[in-house]
């Protein structure tokens, strides 16, 4: 058992307020990636503490078309799903643990009830937005200030279909971490053009976003 049992009735509690099932769609890989067996039993555990909760497991390799479906090319990866399949463009790629599982439950209460909880003034402002915009946001597991930031960014991303927003995993994915000269987290990265570092108010990711939208 990954989550200690007062943490469990913790979460219960909170998953109490879930309306929606929520699906919990992980891929996984037998190559490269050590933490998927993990990852998988802390999804599983998760989703046993609510019946509104569905866990699906594919393989990143052997189910391509699945992983193809959704954009997925990496494991592991999670993607938190409505209970119909509704995309929101909610991913995390790498373990959803440490300070991150903060923003694991958030995200599946916010997409279940429906309500990403941004100000009305941000909404109205995202909803202008038709050109893609990603927001990868990049973490490690021991950063305190780094689920608000992942937040945020799925919180745009379940605003606007244009939208994505990623959790990445620094120290799970190295290359994609140096890529972009990830040296603090968290470090937010707008369509591999512009960046954030630190976690921000929604008003300055806003600002940030509307600037890149209206260059792509």
């Amino acid at each position: 058992m990954m989550i200690p049992e007062k943490d469990r009735q913790k979460i219960r509690e909170r998953f109490s307020a879930m309306t929606e099932p929520v699906v919990l769609r992980f891929f996984e890989s037998s190559i490269d990636c050590p933490t998927c067996p993990q990852i998988k039993d802390l999804l599983q555990e998760v989703a046993d503490l609510s019946d509104k909760l569905t866990l699906e497991v594919f393989n990143l390799y052997t189910d391509e078309e699945k992983a193809k479906e959704i954009g997925v090319d990496k494991a592991p990866t999670l993607a938190i799903l409505g209970g119909s399949g509704q995309d929101y463009g909610i991913r995390f790629y790498g373990a959803p643990a440490g300070y991150e599982f903060a923003a694991f439950l958030e995200a599946i209460l916010m997409i279940s009830r429906g309500d990403s909880g941004l100000k009305a003034e941000t909404k109205t402002k995202l909803a202008t937005i038709d050109q893609d915009v990603t927001l990868n946001v990049f973490v490690t597991p021991t950063c305190p200030y780094c689920p608000s930031a992942v937040h945020l960014a799925h919180q745009f991303a379940f605003e606007n279909a244009h939208i994505r927003g990623h959790m990445i995993e620094a120290t799970e994915f190295p290359e994609w971490a140096n890529r972009f000269d990830v040296y603090g987290v968290p470090k937010t990265v707008i369509n591999d053009l512009d960046s954030i570092e630190g976690a921000v108010p929604e008003a300055v990711l806003l600002d940030q976003v509307m600037a890149v939208a209206s260059k792509a």
